[in-house]
Parts: structure tokens; sequence; C-alpha cells
């Protein structure tokens, strides 16, 4: 897919592995919005992405809000890329340590806000693309955001592990959907990325962490994020695959 005459959506957008993909996209020439749960990060950032950007504070589980965030997308131009970033952790146990259950009510807001926000970003998204010219035999395509933790997920990460797990599932499944559509569906699975939820920890613990990478030895960075999401939008052969972008870690149990 040519990256331009058309705009994108950003979910999650306003830091991070979102951003990144934001500034890449800019870059080229595509409008894009930015759509966040977060007010002051949007702010925050958005005077600095230039004319062609807007910021949406949103959820991204709510149908009416995510129409408002594409409704201001197909003014700037046709929509034809999502890319799905929104989603968050949190440590959860099955028996936590004083004895007492693991609490059911986080378990379900991380699987709504990572699962359900998916699936609603890209149910919606689809059928804006889906009524896009055919260019080059394409609408549209979709890059959602998984993590190894589908794969190994380590003890306290029940929740989020089973919801990127979920987002694996969904991409094959989605692509196949979508086919008929002329519409695209790929999902990233980032190792261990430089984003803002790893800023907080102290430098000698993220030097531990990026040295359990094989290779390269670091934390990944948001833009090799972007370069890979932008690499899935412009490629029309990559459709139904979930791709590690990892340096070959493999996540231990804890």
């Amino acid at each position: 897919m040519k990256l331009q005459n058309m705009s994108a959506v950003i979910t999650g957008g306003a830091s991070g592995l979102g951003l990144a993909c934001a500034r890449q996209l800019l870059a080229k020439g595509v409008s894009v919005v930015i759509a966040d749960h977060s007010a002051e990060r949007g702010q925050a950032v958005i005077g600095s992405l230039g004319e062609h950007a807007r910021f949406i504070q949103a959820d991204v589980c709510n149908p009416e809000q995510m129409n408002h965030v594409y409704d201001v997308a197909e003014s700037l131009a046709p929509l034809r890329a999502l890319i799905n970033c929104a989603g968050y952790g949190g440590a959860l146990r099955l028996v936590e340590k004083d004895g007492t259950a693991g609490s059911l009510e986080k378990f379900e807001d991380v699987i709504r806000v990572n699962l359900i926000g998916t699936f609603n970003a890209l149910r919606l998204a689809a059928v804006r693309m889906a009524k896009n010219e055919l260019i080059d035999n394409e609408r549209g395509a979709c890059v959602l955001t998984a993590s190894v933790a589908a794969y190994e997920g380590q003890i306290g990460q029940v929740p989020y592990a089973s919801a990127k797990a979920g987002i694996v599932g969904m991409t094959l499944v989605a692509a196949r959907d979508l086919a008929q559509r002329h519409i695209r569906v790929c999902t990233i699975a980032p190792g261990i990325f430089d984003t803002p939820l790893l800023a907080r920890l102290p430098e000698p613990v993220k030097a531990s962490l990026g040295a359990s990478v094989p290779h390269p030895a670091r934390l990944g960075h948001p833009d090799e994020f972007a370069m890979t999401a932008l690499h899935i939008l412009e490629n029309p052969m990559l459709n139904g695959e979930t791709i590690r972008l990892d340096g070959a870690i493999r996540m231990t149990p804890r």
C-alpha cells in the first residue's frame, strides 16, 4: 500500500510505540489521528507533530468515541491504516500472597482494554475501509499489537498474556474474514521495548532487562516497532501473520 493520500488512526498513540508510528507516518506525508485515553499525554505531544496530526481523547472500547476518531480521520483523507497500540498490563496471581484469589475485576479490565478494545477498533475501522476505492488491489491495512507474553507469559501476567494470546488468535481469522474486502491484518508481538512503562524502572534494572535479549542485547527502540508497522502497511504480501519483534528473547517464568 502506498503511504500517500490517506489517513491513519493510531490508538495508544500519545506515547511509546504508538507515538513512534505517528511520527514515521507523518514523515511520509500521511495524515494521522492519535486516539489515547490520556488527554494530558495527547495535549503534550500533539503540538510537536504538525498540521497533519490530530489528537482525540478516546476509550478504545467505546464505539461512539472510536467512531468519532474515525470520522475525524476521514475528514482529513480516506482511512486506509489502523495501528492499534492501546493496552496495559498489571500484576495478578491466581492465588495472591495473602492467600486470596486473584481479582476477577482486574482480569476483566485488562482483557477489556487489550482484547476487546482491539476487536472494537478493528471492526469499526474495517467498516470504513471497506468503502474505500480499490487502489492496487487494496482498501486498507491494520496492524495490531500483541506481545511475546502471548507465548511466554511470566508469573503474574495471566490477564495480560491471555489478552495478547487472544490478539494473536484473532489475527489470521480477521485477515481471512477481511480478505474479500481487500483489507489486510497483521500483528506485531514485541519483546522488551524502551517505553514509558519501563521508564519508571531504575537504570540498572533496565540494563539487566536489555542484557537478557540475545541480540541485540538491549531494549528495543520504539522506532524499530514503527519501522515494522510501516513495512506491514507497505508490503501487500504480509497478511494474517504475527511477527515477533524481540531480538530472539524467550521469556523465563519470572
